[in-house]
């Protein structure tokens, strides 16, 4: 149960959207923070500033109110923060003001059902609860009167255990970039945009997306091009009388010069030579508009294609594919519907005296007559995948949970692939039989990798599954590692929990465990996993799993090392680990550990050995060289060639490590001023007083990091993490523990840093000064060695050797500012 909110704050439930219209009144109501903040209060005192989508229009909308956190009321909607989120009922009240016959749609089934008609006295309700479980992203709704929309409500739906923009959308981007379209799904109560993508194979949930919304224009295009066809006039001959023939052509007068036979003598004829002659018969021309075209073909060709495909659709929804989705009828007749009206066309006169193409052959008319280029076009857009960006389209995406464990076992991959040879390619067994594309469960997938140095091997399998005498265990992830010296391997669970217990005030997980964590129930799963993964060896079974961990969904790495079930690890081997696209240290670390340790070691140490985190750190962040962009021509080079020089003497101690190459774009471009781009180092080539860097490709940084008042001189090492975490110059600069400790738990409350160092040249800096963000300064005192955190005139020191002792405590004590 969540605690009781401060006095005067607003209560758990309040109505988050109202809109009046002529017709109706409608009402949303529910909470608008999510579980892991005790209240209201604690939600609006963060200094974050995601801006929530939300859109209603219709006929004669009246009024239309969201729910602003900030002011605690309702307020026109002018980009406020969230206030909807997974796994969280909203109550929907409609209340009719005419005799209309209103009804609810929602495209997902379950929610369409879910807002019902009650009858009250001679009137009448529409109410239900919404529940979007753990799916996230844009879900729309409509209001109609019988087959005509009122109104149109888009809302946008927010994680609570993911941070949207940090780690959901990096979520799901890292799943596609491993597998295309993955992460897609069918229907669901929530979509995400889309544009079309040109690459991929398409999944038939995909192609459900782009032919819904582009069937009206196919059709369209097919009536267009029924009524200004595009045909070619063929000339046919046939033999008649003399008094029948026309005007000829060169065909018909060589008919009559190879047969003079059929001259005969008149007296009107034709004066040939001495005699007057008059052919007794002949050919004339006929003249035929012709439609069966190459172009014709194609166009029936297309729609023959588009009509199969909505077949297999329908059979999939129809036949044993129909446990992927819940049955829909709605849906079904819409399948039908389209196949109707495409056969319904077929049937037509016109096309059915058209010929299907064997391979059908491309034109100009294709590509540019009215109605044919319209149909090409359209016939190639949903023949294409989609890539989850822009607002054209609407895409499904699986639930949070299913992907969350999709991405466990992919980032395990790619945190092994970057520090050791991969063996097998092998990856995963992906199934595309059905609706969606899904991970083949049903046999291992697994990924053999190889130690540099050890030639050692190291296994990651997905859901690997062991039987034993009496039961079947079955989790996420298993790493195996092969120990020179040893004839067994050692092997370690990864199961991934999309849960988490937000330790909420006066809860009892709170009370035992001071902080947010993994669930009780999932650690005691981990007990048994271990306990009865077994191998047959010599006769009796023994133990062949060493440890067992949770990888749930937390950002803060730091503060969870002071957490009881991450001190388990090193006492029982069993515990949990937070594992985020926004926190990967730990588990990256974890894992290196045990591949490198010698088996002596990890049998000596325990699984995880005091003093991990400093030995690790500084192996684990990649290293980034930034050099300077003076000129529009420079500029201009480096983006052609993608490749950069940089003068000797600029070099900044360490560069040598830089794994990758970023620019610096100065004022003098005459472009935008700061960090803008950029890519792995493929070559360095170092010439007579100039190092040569070549890159494979630059990627764009998502915004210009700015250099407010400070610049680069020569050069500057940073590390990628930072790189695409800062938005200005001196974010960039950080080097002591001490400072990116603190950083880091500024990033987890604000998104609105100010740096300020010790020099306005990055280059001479030694360290940060001030840290500030909303109206707290937080002053680093190297020669005292503490952190003061100033507001107003409270002041809060600590010591450093607390960021690294009991990072938690430090993280209190600004929360307690905060509020």
């Amino acid at each position: 149960m969540m605690a009781s909110l401060p006095s005067g704050s607003a209560p758990k439930e309040v109505e988050l959207v109202v809109i009046e219209t002529e017709y109706f009144s409608l009402v949303i109501k529910g909470k608008p923070y999510h579980q892991r903040y005790e209240g209201l209060k604690q939600y609006q005192q963060l200094d974050m500033h995601d801006v929530m989508e939300f859109a209603a229009f219709g006929e004669a909308v009246e009024k239309v109110l969201v729910y602003d956190v900030e002011q605690q009321c309702l307020s026109p909607y002018m980009n406020q923060r969230p206030i909807f989120f997974e796994n969280s009922a909203y109550q929907v009240l409609v209340s009719p003001k005419k005799s209309d016959d209103l009804s609810f749609y929602h495209e997902h089934s379950t929610l369409r059902k879910a807002i019902s008609r009650v009858e009250i006295g001679g009137s009448y309700l529409l109410m239900g609860n919404l529940n979007f479980q753990n799916e996230v992203g844009l879900s729309t709704f409509e209001i109609r009167s019988e087959a005509k929309v009122l109104l149109t409500v888009t809302m946008e739906v927010y994680p609570s255990k993911l941070d949207y923009k940090e780690d959901y959308k990096r979520l799901i981007d890292e799943v596609n970039d491993e597998i295309y379209n993955l992460s897609y799904h069918f229907l669901k109560k929530t979509y995400l945009g889309a544009q079309v993508k040109l690459d991929g194979q398409p999944s038939l949930a995909e192609f459900y997306r782009l032919i819904t919304y582009h069937f009206n224009s196919f059709i369209q295009a097919l009536g267009r091009i029924e009524r200004q066809p595009h045909h070619k006039l063929e000339k046919s001959y046939e033999k008649v009388r003399g008094d029948k023939l026309k005007r000829l052509d060169s065909r018909a007068r060589s008919y009559l010069r190879k047969n003079p036979q059929v001259f005969v003598d008149t007296v009107n004829g034709i004066p040939v030579s001495d005699r007057m002659v008059m052919p007794s018969k002949g050919l004339n021309v006929r003249k035929e508009l012709i439609y069966d075209t190459p172009e014709n073909r194609y166009v029936k060709w297309m729609t023959l294609r588009l009509m199969d495909k909505l077949s297999f659709l329908q059979q999939k929804l129809t036949g044993n594919a129909w446990r992927q989705v819940e049955w829909d009828e709605e849906l079904l007749h819409e399948v039908e519907a389209m196949i109707k009206k495409l056969s319904g066309k077929m049937k037509n006169p016109f096309w059915k005296g058209i010929q299907e193409p064997r391979e059908p052959s491309m034109s100009l008319v294709m590509q540019m007559a009215p109605g044919y280029r319209d149909a090409f076009q359209i016939y190639l857009t949903v023949s294409k995948g989609l890539a989850l960006q822009g607002k054209h389209y609407q895409m499904s995406v699986k639930d949070v949970a299913e992907l969350y464990e999709y991405w466990t076992f992919l980032k395990l991959g790619q945190i092994l692939r970057k520090n050791y040879q991969q063996v097998s390619q092998d990856i995963v067994k992906v199934s595309r039989s059905g609706l969606f594309i899904r991970l083949d469960t049903n046999q291992s997938a697994k990924r053999v990798f190889k130690h540099p140095v050890t030639d050692e091997r190291i296994t990651l399998i997905y859901q690997k599954t062991k039987r034993n005498p009496t039961t079947t265990q079955k989790p996420d992830t298993m790493l195996s590692i092969e120990k020179k010296g040893r004839d067994y391997q050692f092997n370690y669970v990864f199961d991934a929990k999309y849960r988490i217990d937000f330790a909420v005030e006066e809860s009892y997980y709170q009370r035992r465990y001071k902080q947010p964590g993994p669930l009780e129930d999932d650690i005691n799963t981990m007990h048994r996993y271990r306990d009865s993964i077994v191998a047959k060896s010599n006769g009796p079974y023994e133990r062949t799993a060493f440890g067992a961990y949770v990888l749930f969904p937390l950002g803060s790495e730091e503060t969870y090392q002071d957490h009881h079930f991450y001190k388990s690890i090193n006492e029982v081997n069993i515990g949990g680990l937070p594992f985020l696209p926004s926190a990967t240290n730990l588990v990256e670390q974890f894992v290196r550990n045990l591949i490198e340790k010698s088996p002596e070691e990890i049998q000596e140490e325990g699984i995880l050995p005091i003093g991990i985190q400093g030995e690790w750190e500084s192996s684990v962040d990649e290293r980034v060289l930034i050099g300077v962009v003076s000129t529009e021509e420079e500029y201009i080079l480096c983006m052609q060639e993608a490749r950069f020089t940089l003068a000797a003497t600029h070099l900044k101690r360490g560069w040598q490590e830089a794994k990758y190459l970023a620019l610096y774009v100065s004022q003098t471009t005459q472009r935008e001023n700061g960090v803008v781009c950029y890519g792995e180092i493929k070559e360095v080539n170092v010439l007579e007083n100039h190092v040569q860097f070549t890159v494979r490709a630059w990627v764009n940084l998502k915004q210009v990091i700015k250099p407010v008042n400070y610049g680069i001189a020569g050069s500057l090492l940073t590390t990628l993490t930072q790189l695409k975490g800062a938005t200005e110059l001196p974010e960039l600069f950080m080097k002591s523990t001490e400072e990116v400790a603190i950083w880091r738990m500024l990033r987890r409350v604000s998104d609105r840093i100010k740096v300020e160092l010790d020099s306005l040249d990055v280059n001479e800096a030694r360290q940060v000064d001030y840290f500030h963000f909303k109206d707290i300064s937080v002053e680093m005192n190297t020669v005292e060695e503490e952190v003061a955190f100033v507001r107003g005139n409270e002041r809060q020191v600590v010591e450093y050797r607390d960021l690294k002792e009991k990072p938690s405590s430090v993280f209190k004590v600004m929360v307690g500012l905060l509020s």
